[in-house]
């Protein structure tokens, strides 16, 4: 197929230039791609104090940890709760937002000649399911390997019984190990764009969950070759303005740390720098959250336009319908 990459890809920044409301839908959309994994590390026991005598602490300080302690399930539940319901609020923003940016390219392309957030983000709940239903089919094969990986060396190792051959037998796997997540990067590459069809044919032509995901393998099939290129060259796109994007973080904050640390050498508190950078933290980040959000209108615009053009469907965004009849 003769499919014009230069067309799409300036249409969709005369899209995204013009409706500056879908850089809302942006900034929503990145929501479920900050990367936002909560890790925590117990460090217990009392190496470093010698012989593991209680630490000499403050009176308030050794009663806050008593009052941890004593608590320990409620704040594990609380903390849990908290971690599951912000959780699905970014899942939800994410969605919300990638809808938001299909239906509002759609509308464009439809004659639309302004778009309402109000309108966008309302219309797009209908559509939040199957788009939560995709994103967590495609998060499974992720899953069921990391864990199927955790299970095999946790329960090595415990069923060694600090069996040094044993051990060593376990990390002699590591090179499979990687080898089996190296091999995961190109089959998540390949689902990853067979799913972004499935989710512009849920939004595009109102399909269901299992029928979207079978219409996004027949358009990937169809369409390989253009569907691969404009993966990388939006892949290009989105690395180099996340690279430019960071930039200004980097003069900021890599002198904030250089000062800290050489103050610190010095035997100085350093708390100048360190409320420097908090600053320069405080300003930047909703910048580079604002300009991530036009970075990914842009592309989730282009895809859409991709989309439309490879498929043309019949039923082009029942959204836009309902848009100019409103």
């Amino acid at each position: 197929m003769n499919f014009n990459f230069g067309e799409t890809l300036t249409r969709a920044w005369q899209i995204i230039w013009k409706h500056k409301i879908l850089w809302v839908f942006g900034i929503l959309a990145s929501c479920g791609r900050s990367g936002g994994s909560f890790n925590s590390n117990f460090n217990s026991g009392g190496g470093g104090n010698g012989g593991g005598q209680t630490p000499n602490l403050p009176p308030q300080m050794l009663r806050w940890f008593q009052t941890i302690e004593q608590n320990l399930t409620t704040i594990v539940v609380v903390v849990l709760a908290v971690v599951c319901i912000l959780w699905f609020v970014t899942i939800f923003l994410s969605a919300i937002g990638k809808i938001g940016l299909i239906r509002g390219t759609a509308q464009v392309e439809g004659g639309a000649e302004s778009l309402v957030f109000g309108e966008l983000f309302s219309g797009s709940m209908p559509y939040f399911w199957r788009m939560f239903g995709l994103s967590l089919i495609l998060s499974l094969p992720v899953f069921i390997i990391a864990m199927a990986i955790a299970v095999v060396l946790v329960g090595g190792i415990a069923a060694s019984g600090g069996n040094e051959i044993a051990i060593v037998g376990i990390v002699g796997m590591m090179p499979i190990v990687i080898g089996c997540l190296c091999l995961l990067v190109p089959v998540m590459f390949v689902l990853g764009m067979i799913f972004r069809q499935a989710e512009n044919a849920v939004v595009l032509e109102n399909m269901g969950l299992l029928p979207s995901i079978t219409r996004g393998w027949e358009v990937f099939k169809a369409n390989l070759g253009p569907i691969i290129l404009m993966a990388i060259i939006l892949g290009v796109i989105g690395f180099v303005a996340g690279f430019l994007i960071s930039i200004p973080f980097f003069l900021l904050i890599f002198p904030a740390m250089f000062a800290f640390f050489a103050v610190s050498a010095l035997g100085g508190g350093g708390s100048g720098s360190l409320i420097l950078i908090s600053v320069c933290a405080c300003i930047f980040l909703p910048i580079a959250l604002a300009l991530q959000g036009v970075v990914i209108s842009y592309t989730e615009s282009a895809w859409t336009l991709t989309y439309m053009r490879l498929t043309k469907p019949q039923d082009a965004a029942p959204a836009v319908i309902e848009a100019n009849a409103s």
